[in-house]
C-alpha cells in the first residue's frame, strides 16, 4: 500500500531562534536539490528573508515597540516562504519519504495510533565555530524533538545538552576548546514518550 506523506508545519509554533535555524537549513537542504529544482521561494531568497529576520530578532532584543514589530514582520514573512515551499514539497514528496527529508521539512504523524519510536542516527559532528559543534541526526517519523547529550573525554558521565525541535541542524554551544565531546541523541514522542539513544559519535570543540 502507497502512504501518503504530508509535511509537517509544525515550524509555525517554533521560537525565534529555532525558526531561524529550521529556515536555514531547508534553505541548504533545498539549494540545488535536483528532487525539487523550482520551489515557489528560492535557496536564496528564503536565506535573503532568514537574514533580515535574524537582525530583527538582535534589533528587537533592546528595541521598543517598533523593532518588535520589525521582527514580527520578518517572522511572518519567513514563515509565509516556508509554508509555501512545503506545499511544493508535499506535492512533488507526498509518498516518498526519503525524498521528502532531503528538503530539510519534516514528515507529519501518517496515522493517529502513538507507536514506538524509531532510533535516530548520528549523520555527522563536525565543528561550527569557536566553542560549538554541529550536529546532524536522521529524522524520526512521528517524533516531537530531540534529546540530546553530551560526555567528555570518555568520562562515562553524560550532560544533558537540551532539547531541540529539529534534527537535520543542530548547534551545541558553549564548548571547552580542546576537549572531545561524545553525542548521543533520542527522539522525543511515540508511545514509549522516547526511543533508543543513537550509537554515539565524539569530535573535539575547537
Amino acid at each position: 500500500m502507497t502512504t501518503n506523506y504530508r509535511v509537517s508545519r509544525d515550524f509555525v509554533t517554533y521560537s525565534d531562534s529555532d525558526l531561524d535555524e529550521f529556515a536555514n537549513n531547508t534553505s541548504q537542504c533545498m539549494d540545488k536539490n535536483p528532487s525539487f529544482p523550482a520551489p515557489p521561494v528560492k535557496s536564496a531568497d528564503l536565506t535573503a528573508l532568514n537574514d533580515t529576520f535574524r537582525g530583527a530578532i538582535a534589533a528587537a532584543a533592546t528595541g521598543g515597540q517598533q523593532e518588535t514589530a520589525a521582527k514580527v514582520k520578518a517572522h511572518d514573512a519567513v514563515v509565509d516562504a516556508l509554508r509555501k515551499n512545503a506545499n511544493y514539497v508535499q506535492t512533488i514528496a507526498s509518498h516518498d519519504l526519503e525524498m521528502l527529508l532531503s528538503s530539510g521539512f519534516s514528515p507529519s504523524s501518517t496515522n493517529r495510533a502513538s507507536a514506538p519510536l524509531d532510533q535516530p542516527a548520528v549523520v555527522t559532528l563536525d565543528n561550527a565555530g569557536t566553542t560549538k559543534l554541529l550536529l546532524r541526526l536522521t529524522p524520526v517519523l512521528n517524533a516531537k524533538s530531540y534529546q540530546v547529550q553530551t560526555n567528555t573525554n570518555g568520562n562515562g558521565t553524560w550532560t544533558e545538552a537540551g532539547i531541540y525541535t529539529q534534527a537535520r541542524r543542530i548547534t551545541l554551544e558553549g564548548l571547552t576548546p580542546g576537549t572531545t565531546y561524545s553525542v548521543r541523541a533520542r527522539a522525543v514522542g511515540g508511545a514509549t514518550g522516547y526511543s533508543d539513544w543513537s550509537a554515539p559519535a565524539s569530535h573535539m570543540a575547537t
